[in-house]
């Protein structure tokens, strides 16, 4: 089963799709949406959040340490990066520093961590030998234009129904600066990816920009 922001699928042979769009750097932020709603990344699970951000990810540890301030997994703050477990399909948010109070309060490490202990994440048990696994995902606020290129560049997994959906609502000027399109590896007219003809057979798509 493939689950992709909150919609399970049967994954069947040859159902995953790749998309490849050649486009500006500043067209990126076109893709803000589909970043904050959640991808897909494939990753050897089960791992702590240290391990997927920097070993897999390649994020460096002072990037991580000192950018990324706000970590939700699984619905769940965590401050121990190096304890916390990821598993096959979590839910990893990522989010630099909020301000106000419950920007405070969410923050690692924060002096008012106390007061979310409720919503704290303490998962610590690894269980069973890695294997490759999907995880999802969310990009928010400065993070955006940081991170959102580099995983768009790398390719993201979608469901052909929520890309479909996020092509058919993008403005002419999207397509004027989308070059070339290439799909599954043969270029295309890149407003035919508009059309739901244009990948119907897969369930899943991996989504990657190549930045011109």
């Amino acid at each position: 089963m493939e689950k992709i922001n909150g919609e399970t699928s049967e994954k069947q042979d040859g159902a995953t799709a790749s998309i490849t769009l050649i486009m500006g750097a500043e067209q990126i932020g076109d893709f803000s949406s589909i970043l904050q709603q959640g991808f897909g990344m494939t990753a050897m699970v089960p791992c702590t959040v240290s391990n997927l951000l920097c070993d897999q990810f390649g994020l460096s540890r002072e990037y991580v340490s000192k950018r990324i301030t706000t970590i939700f997994l699984d619905g769940k703050t965590t401050d121990n990066i190096d304890d916390a477990m990821v598993r096959d399909h979590s839910t990893i948010a990522l989010s630099a520093a909020m301000p106000g109070v419950v920007g405070a309060t969410l923050r690692r490490g924060s002096y008012y961590s106390a007061m979310r202990s409720a919503i704290t994440c303490t998962d610590k048990g690894k269980t069973g030998a890695s294997r490759e696994g999907l995880v999802f995902v969310k990009l928010f606020n400065l993070l955006l234009p940081e991170l959102g290129t580099e995983f768009l560049k790398n390719g993201i997994f979608l469901n052909s129904s929520e890309l479909l959906n996020f092509f058919l609502h993008e403005p002419d000027s999207f397509w004027r600066g989308c070059g070339e399109a290439l799909l599954n590896g043969k270029p295309v007219v890149p407003t035919s990816l508009k059309h739901s003809e244009a990948f119907a057979n897969s369930e899943i798509i991996k989504l990657s920009i190549a930045i011109i």
